[in-house]
């Protein structure tokens, strides 16, 4: 019968796309890029030339006439006719051929308003859906993380993506408070572009300033600092030229944005039931996303909490994980949809 209606769970990020089959795992998981070609003439006519991992080898690369841009904004669609084409690619790409239209589960933030979600579940019908359902980030995020989020329990997540942080309180399978800021990897990566233009007067391309981040970032200060030679363009002589950066230069860098990130989580549990909060600090605050594995993250949301913070198994691959486990029990997790078609 699954033969006839395939299954596909999408978790539809700013900066990545994972594809998700019940039964089989991640099948996909590419950077949410496209490339587009300025048309001659009037505007629309603009031509889709690549999507995906061969789109982002082109991000700070293309000549004028091509573009290379996320059609998605801190977590909800910006372009809505190139997200299209994205998702439409990404299906067809994990259907492998296969001729009936698949029911898709697409992941959204926390934050998300009707209208965002009317053009999630637009885009994914126009790209080839069945049916489209669509769930919040954190309660997919929840039951990836093997956290049974029916109980009457509050359990606290925070998902910390590229465009967003979504940070709920979960409770019989629903959410009791929450809060998505638009404060995440993304703006990391540019505070740390920002820093090294000040501090050392060279300018760094995003793709750089991710490896950065990646290879010496951490939310709080080290006593065995680590340090990595930087590429970059001279911005007086301009000139290639390269600086080394080390850990304790970039948290300094990123402050402000980590401040916002943990103050987002300090609001949602201000707002959370005075029983549910006395089961958080039991059970901590599960961290989970690709940017909650900026080293010592969870040291900084118990510094600033005084809540342990642990992350999760696999933290990149929950939100997809949990699209596969809710779309395989549709019944269970029916309270949780948000809304479908």
């Amino acid at each position: 019968m699954s033969f006839f209606s395939p299954k596909l769970g999408i978790d539809l990020g700013t900066t990545n796309v994972l594809v998700f089959v019940p039964g089989k795992g991640v099948v996909i998981n590419e950077p949410s890029v496209v490339a587009v070609g300025k048309a001659h003439g009037k505007h629309g006519g603009n031509k889709i030339l690549a999507i995906g991992a061969e789109a982002k080898q082109m991000v700070g690369r293309t000549p004028d006439d091509i573009i290379a841009y996320r059609p998605m904004k801190d977590g909800v669609i910006a372009d809505y006719r190139v997200t299209e084409a994205m998702l439409r690619y990404f299906i067809r790409k994990a259907l492998k051929g296969n001729p009936f239209k698949p029911t898709v589960l697409v992941s959204v933030p926390a934050g998300v308003t009707s209208t965002e979600k009317r053009a999630v579940i637009e885009a994914t019908l126009k790209a080839g859906a069945k049916n489209a359902y669509v769930v919040k980030e954190p309660i997919l995020a929840a039951i990836g993380a093997g956290i049974s989020i029916h109980e009457p329990m509050g359990r606290m997540i925070a998902d910390i993506g590229g465009g967003t942080i979504d940070v709920a309180v979960i409770s019989l399978g629903g959410i009791v408070a929450s809060t998505s800021v638009k404060c995440a990897g993304d703006r990391l990566d540019r505070a740390i572009i920002d820093h090294v233009k000040k501090a050392h007067n060279l300018a760094i391309g995003d793709k750089t300033a991710e490896e950065v981040k990646i290879k010496v970032g951490s939310a709080v200060p080290m006593n065995e600092e680590l340090s990595l030679p930087v590429k970059g363009r001279d911005l007086l002589s301009g000139l290639p030229r390269t600086v080394d950066l080390s850990t304790n230069d970039l948290v300094q860098a990123m402050s402000r944005e980590l401040r916002e990130m943990t103050q987002a989580i300090r609001k949602v549990l201000q707002d959370t039931p005075p029983e549910l909060a006395a089961d958080i600090i039991d059970n901590g605050i599960i961290l989970t996303g690709g940017s909650s594995q900026l080293r010592q993250m969870p040291e900084l949301v118990y510094r600033r909490t005084g809540v342990v913070a642990k992350l999760a198994n696999d933290p990149y691959y929950c939100v997809s994980r949990g699209t596969g486990i809710a779309l395989k029990h549709l019944d269970t997790y029916q309270k949780s949809i948000l809304a479908k078609q």
